[in-house]
């Protein structure tokens, strides 16, 4: 029996909230922390190196970042679009009726509601 390289998957549940916490504030802890460097690298340029222009591009490129980290980390886990490999039951087999017996669809079962339920074959 050859077994497949991916586990199965066996429950339909999503990512738990405290994981979907924790990856969110992963998300915002990165990009807040690059508005730091892109501030001190601002700062080294201007002072150090007289490149004025290009100390004012990486401040105007660090003013937004709060905010863009706000939305993305705010947004919902993205959906899974890969194939899961998900367990399958196999259906038991119908016993085929031997000669003379009936298969089940055939039993009638006579009388009424005074009538105690007679099962008869025909």
């Amino acid at each position: 029996m050859r077994r497949s390289q991916s586990p199965v998957l066996i429950t339909a549940a999503p990512v738990s909230p405290a994981e979907q916490f924790a990856a969110r504030r992963r998300r915002y802890s990165l990009i807040m922390a690059m508005r730091i460097p892109c501030l001190v690298a601002a700062g080294v340029l201007a002072i150090g190196f007289g490149w004025t222009i290009v100390a004012a591009v990486l401040v105007i490129a660090s003013v937004p970042l709060p905010w863009m980290a706000v939305l993305i980390a705010n947004d919902r886990p993205p959906r899974k679009a890969e194939k899961v490999a998900r367990y399958h039951a196999e259906a038991p087999a119908l016993a085929a009726p031997t000669a003379g017996e009936l298969p089940p669809a055939a039993l009638v079962i006579e009388g009424g509601m005074e009538d105690t339920g007679r099962v008869s074959d025909r």
